[in-house]
């Protein structure tokens, strides 16, 4: 989808720096940490005005957050509630299609998080 009907989906005012950072995270197959998502704009911004964009973003519920071991944001765009690879190793993040229980003890799941080797760095031991 083209980044300028993303925003306006969302109800968010469209901007140079709103069009760069959702473009590029529309085109990702995997969740982006802020050093990949500014290294792949064709635009630069600064850290203040990235992170005030993906505060908004957050707030209308257009983005997912997660943090991973190494003390990382990885941002992706809302398609849905699905889990989280991370690798122990090489420290890469992958989407996993799998079904996710709608609560756990009362509480809301929407994201889960799994920690191990992937194919790359399993292939090493």
């Amino acid at each position: 989808m083209e980044a300028q009907k993303y925003l306006n989906q969302y109800g968010i005012k469209s901007t140079k720096a709103r069009q760069g950072i959702v473009k590029v995270l529309c085109q990702a197959n995997a969740p982006l940490n802020f050093d990949q998502i500014l290294a792949s704009m064709e635009i630069r911004i600064d850290k203040a005005t990235f992170y005030r964009n993906m505060a908004l973003f957050e707030s209308k519920a257009m983005v997912n957050k997660f943090e991973s071991d190494e003390r990382k944001w990885y941002y992706e765009l809302m398609p849905s509630d699905h889990a989280h690879f991370i690798c122990e190793s090489c420290h890469s993040v992958q989407c996993v299609d799998m079904p996710l229980p709608p609560s756990v003890d009362g509480k809301q799941v929407t994201s889960a998080i799994l920690k191990g080797r992937c194919e790359k760095c399993g292939e090493k031991l």
